[in-house]
């Protein structure tokens, strides 16, 4: 076990005053046999330099490919792609892992073809800690799990596919809610912070709460009526405190 090779992939772009952060996650990993992809938009600010500070204390496996995409989950897919790794994570450029994460993910990976492993996640607003949680997968139709924490098989990518681009901010449901919905892939939740997140950004706008209600729509989890509803209270929000 100690052998398997583990993928992580960071998608950024213009993230010179956080990713340094992200960076040393990696580097302070327990368990070592680590490949790393960063997948960067083409950074305009110090971005690169700051990677290029850090080449040395990367694991060995490093790639860094800097080239406009078309959003984050493109990104996403394009490092998906190219692992090498049996089991693939994902830490954005403003989050950072535990030290012990992949060790913790190792522990729990039981060798499942279409595996994914994912944990509580502690969150952060305006620099403080406000909460930590994890959301069962078994209520995955009804409330997204932890995405930042995940650690999924190359199989499962390989076998039921990527982040699906027509979505801008809720992709990650979208592939979630495909894996759970195929009944052939494992969820196994570990109850230990894996993940370190920001909060804000376009998932946690109301853009995102209208895409998220559109895919549980469109799968059969929220019926017109309630959807509506949804959409109605979204935009009623939004003009309310716009």
């Amino acid at each position: 076990m100690s052998e398997l090779l583990v993928t992580i992939l960071t998608p950024c772009f213009n993230s010179a005053k956080t990713i340094e952060k992200t960076l040393e996650c990696v580097e302070k990993q327990t368990y070592t046999n680590i490949e790393y992809i960063i997948i960067d938009g083409g950074s305009t600010d110090d971005t690169l330099k700051i990677i290029n500070c850090h080449r040395e204390k990367l694991p060995r496996r490093f790639t860094l490919i800097s080239e406009k995409d078309s959003g984050i989950y493109d990104a996403m897919n394009k490092g998906i792609n190219l692992a090498s790794g049996e089991l693939i994570g994902i830490v954005n450029s403003d989050d950072w892992y535990e030290p012990d994460t992949v060790e913790q993910v190792i522990a729990h990976y039981n060798r499942e073809k279409y595996q994914v492993i994912y944990g509580m996640q502690r969150t952060y607003a305006d620099g403080r800690e406000k909460s930590t949680f994890i959301y069962h997968h078994a209520f995955l139709p009804e409330q997204m799990i932890t995405h930042p924490t995940c650690f999924v098989t190359k199989a499962a990518y390989e076998e039921f596919g990527v982040f699906d681009l027509r979505y801008r901010s809720s992709a990650d449901l979208e592939l979630m809610l495909r894996f759970y919905d195929t009944k052939k892939v494992t969820f196994t939740p570990v109850m230990r912070v894996l993940s370190n997140f920001r909060l804000g950004g376009m998932s946690s706008s109301q853009k995102g709460v209208r895409e998220s209600a559109k895919i549980r729509y469109e799968r059969g989890y929220l019926s017109k009526k309630r959807y509506c509803f949804i959409l109605l209270k979204s935009h009623l929000y939004e003009w309310l405190h716009g």
